[in-house]
C-alpha cells in the first residue's frame, strides 16, 4: 500500500511539475520556431558563432529580458545552438536567463533582503561569462552543431532574405513541430517524472530541515541538490525565504537559489541528448561548483550574526512589483499546454515502442517456425 501511495504521489507531483513548466515550454517552442528561419543561420553564426566575450555578453544581456525558468530556456538555447551559435553563448544563455529573471530579482528584494539579492545578482552576471568561456574552451567536437561550417557555406544570405517572412514563420514552426518539440518533450517529460520521484522521496520538510547546516559539506550537498531538482525561478523565492526564516544559513540558501534556478534534471537530460555528454557535464559541474563557491563566500560575508530581515512594507511593495511584471498562465491553459507537450512526448517514444513490439512479434514468429 505504501508503494502504491508513493507511486501515486510521484505521478501527481510529476503532473504538477509539468503543468508549471508546460506553458513556458510551448511558448519557447513557438519563439524558437519563429526565430529559426527568420534570423538566418548565417546571421546567427556571424553574431554568436565565435569564442568572443562579446558574443557571451550579447546573449546574457538579451536573456535578462526574458522572464522564463530553466525549462523555458531549453528550446531557446538549443535553437540558438542549432541555428549557428557556438557552445559558449548557448550555455551562457541557458544559465543567465533563469538566474537573472527580472521578476525573481524584484521578488527577492522583499523576501530575501538587499544583501542576498545583490550577491545573487552579481553571481548571476558572472556565471554566464564563466560557463560560456569554459564551454568555448572545453567544448571539443560539441563546440558547434555538427557540419555547421559546411552548412553555412552552402547558404546564400541574399537568397534567404528574398524568402517571404510568412514562409519563414511556417518553415520554422514546421521544424519545431516535426523535430525540436518532439525530441525535447520526450526528454522533458521523462525528466519531470524523475523530478517527481525526487520531490516525493525528499519532501519540502526534509529539505527545509537539511539546509540549516552551514558547513561546507552541507553547501556541497545543497548545490548538488539544487542542480538536479526542478524549481521555478520565481516560485522558489518564497521557499528560500522560509528556509532562511527557519534557520538555514544564507550561504546554503543562495547556493540552492542559484543552482535550483539555473538547471534541473529535465534540462541536463535534454542537453545530453540534443548536444552531447560533454556539454551536459560542463553545464552541470560548473553550475554546481559555482553555486558552492558563491554559497561559501556568502557565509563568510554574512555569518556569524546573520538575521533574516522581515520588513512587511518592503515585502508588499516587492510582491506588487513582481505581480506587475509576472505573466500568469491560467490553469486551463496550463493543462492544454501539458497535453500538447505530452502529445509530442508520445510522438517521440512511439517509434521505439513500435520497434519493441515488432521485435517481440518477429521473435514469436521465429519461435512458431522453429516449432
Amino acid at each position: 500500500m505504501l508503494i502504491l501511495d508513493f507511486l501515486k504521489n510521484t505521478l501527481l507531483t510529476s503532473i504538477s511539475l509539468l503543468n508549471g513548466a508546460s506553458g513556458w515550454l510551448v511558448f519557447s517552442y513557438i519563439v524558437a520556431g519563429l526565430l529559426h528561419d527568420v534570423i538566418s543561420p548565417v546571421r546567427f553564426h556571424k553574431a554568436l558563432g565565435n569564442k568572443k566575450i562579446s558574443s557571451i555578453f550579447k546573449v546574457t544581456l538579451s536573456s535578462m529580458c526574458l522572464p522564463t525558468c530553466s525549462c523555458g530556456t531549453i528550446p531557446l538555447g538549443i535553437s540558438l545552438y542549432y541555428s549557428g551559435a557556438y557552445l559558449g553563448p548557448t550555455l551562457a544563455f541557458m544559465a543567465s536567463s533563469p538566474v537573472l529573471n527580472p521578476i525573481a530579482l524584484v521578488l527577492s528584494i522583499g523576501l530575501l533582503g538587499k544583501e542576498l539579492t545583490i550577491i545573487n545578482t552579481i553571481a548571476g552576471l558572472l556565471l554566464p561569462f564563466i560557463i560560456g568561456m569554459i564551454g568555448n574552451k572545453l567544448g571539443g567536437n560539441e563546440l558547434s552543431k555538427p557540419n555547421l561550417e559546411e552548412e553555412i557555406a552552402t547558404i546564400s544570405l541574399d537568397e534567404s532574405d528574398k524568402v517571404p517572412l510568412i514562409e519563414k514563420f511556417k518553415s520554422g514552426l514546421k521544424w519545431v513541430s516535426e523535430d525540436l518539440a518532439i525530441t525535447l518533450s520526450k526528454y522533458v517529460v521523462l525528466g519531470m517524472v524523475f523530478g517527481g520521484f525526487i520531490l516525493t522521496a525528499f519532501p519540502d520538510s526534509f529539505i527545509k530541515e537539511y539546509l540549516g547546516d552551514p558547513s561546507m559539506l552541507s553547501l556541497w550537498n545543497v548545490a548538488l541538490l539544487g542542480t538536479f531538482m526542478y524549481v521555478c525561478a520565481v516560485g522558489h523565492i518564497p521557499f528560500i525565504a522560509a528556509l532562511i526564516a527557519s534557520g538555514a544559513s544564507p550561504g546554503a540558501a543562495i547556493a540552492f537559489l542559484m543552482a535550483g534556478a539555473a538547471t534541473n534534471i529535465p534540462e541536463l537530460y535534454s542537453i545530453y541528448k540534443m548536444i552531447g555528454k560533454r556539454t551536459a557535464v560542463i553545464y552541470g559541474v560548473v553550475v554546481t561548483v559555482f553555486a558552492l563557491i558563491v554559497g561559501y563566500i556568502t557565509n563568510l560575508l554574512l555569518m556569524p550574526g546573520f538575521e533574516p530581515i522581515i520588513n512587511y512594507d518592503r515585502i508588499d511593495k516587492s510582491i506588487q512589483g513582481a505581480n506587475a511584471l509576472i505573466i500568469t498562465i491560467p490553469e486551463p491553459v496550463k493543462y492544454i499546454c501539458s497535453i500538447i507537450v505530452f502529445i509530442f512526448f508520445l510522438k517521440g517514444i512511439f517509434p521505439k515502442i513500435a520497434g519493441l513490439f515488432n521485435g517481440i512479434n518477429r521473435g514469436d514468429d521465429n519461435e512458431q517456425k522453429c516449432c
